[in-house]
């Protein structure tokens, strides 16, 4: 039988070309894939090195960061100790950090930028009237202290009614030429029992800050003792006798007068108007003169026209 393929020791036709081209392709393929593991080595030595972590932050650079992005105040207070303040006026708190080596007047503008109230027309006021010389350390300004703001800004004294004020002007005229007070026969019954033993005693020619007690051994017009205590956080003064104890809202008390008390100089006797006539007259006698501009000062203002 005649074989198939082609007799032993020849070669088929064309498998020559066949192996001479397989060859090449196969020495190819290898020179091609050498390459490419040389090219995807350097990709995956380059990949590892864009993948390498970002070298470590000390370890105060994120501190620093926080405090930057929350030290707001950072530089405004360096150095000087704060106290926390409320401050109140008009019915509105404010609560503010103030350095407390500061004085009354420095406290004054500041209240004058939050309020918009001119420093010379404010009345400040924490346990009495604050010194505008003074620093609120040496006058014993805690963390938390309420301070109450009492006046009035330009647009209201513009407002002010100028006849009005010339009428009271003239009624006050007219009645500085009335009998003094103390001669009058309703006081005279008050006076005649002379001084309290408990009186607190007086200071002539001087005139001082509210004290931290209440303003005590006093009496009253039916000759009944009588304290009188100035809440300045509430705004109010109370009034109290042995019976009871009125609180007024110091807005409610529409003046304040007061005499010297013939003999006795150094104590006044004062009236606190509490209704819209002189019927409403709450009076009260010996209180020490060192205190009676205090007194009205706290309950009207400086900026009452009366």
């Amino acid at each position: 039988m005649a074989a198939a393929g082609a007799p032993d020791g020849m070669e088929e036709p064309g498998m020559d070309t066949e192996a001479e081209t397989e060859a090449p392709a196969r020495s190819l393929n290898c020179v091609e894939a050498e390459a490419a593991a040389g090219a995807a080595a350097e990709d995956s030595c380059a990949a590892r090195g864009s993948l390498q972590p970002a070298p470590a932050q000390p370890p105060g650079d994120s501190a620093a960061q926080a405090s930057v992005s929350n030290g707001e105040d950072a530089g405004g207070g360096a150095g000087r100790e704060l106290v926390d303040l409320k401050i109140i006026w008009n019915k509105t708190k404010h609560d503010v950090k103030f350095p407390l080596d500061s004085t009354g007047s420095e406290l004054k503008q500041k209240i004058h930028s939050i309020t918009g109230l001119p420093p010379a027309m404010q009345k400040v006021m924490y346990k009495g009237l604050v010194p505008e010389d003074k620093t609120l350390r040496e006058i014993k300004v805690t963390s938390g202290a309420k301070i109450m703001v009492v006046g009035s800004t330009i647009n209201d004294v513009l407002a002010v009614n100028t006849p009005k004020d010339a009428a009271q002007q003239d009624a006050k005229a007219e009645e500085n030429k009335k009998e003094p007070l103390c001669r009058q026969k309703q006081h005279r019954k008050v006076l005649d029992k002379g001084k309290p033993e408990d009186v607190m005693p007086s200071v002539k020619g001087a005139q001082e800050r509210l004290p931290a007690v209440p303003l005590s051994g006093m009496y009253n017009k039916s000759g009944g003792k009588v304290r009188l205590t100035f809440k300045l956080e509430q705004d109010q003064l109370w009034i109290g006798t042995k019976e009871r104890t009125e609180k007024l809202p110091m807005g409610s008390i529409k003046n304040v007068v007061s005499e010297p008390i013939e003999g006795h100089e150094d104590y006044h006797m004062m009236a606190f108007q509490l209704g819209p006539t002189e019927a409403s007259y709450y009076w009260v006698y010996w209180v020490p003169t060192q205190y009676v501009d205090a007194i009205k000062d706290t309950v009207l203002g400086k900026w009452q026209y009366f």
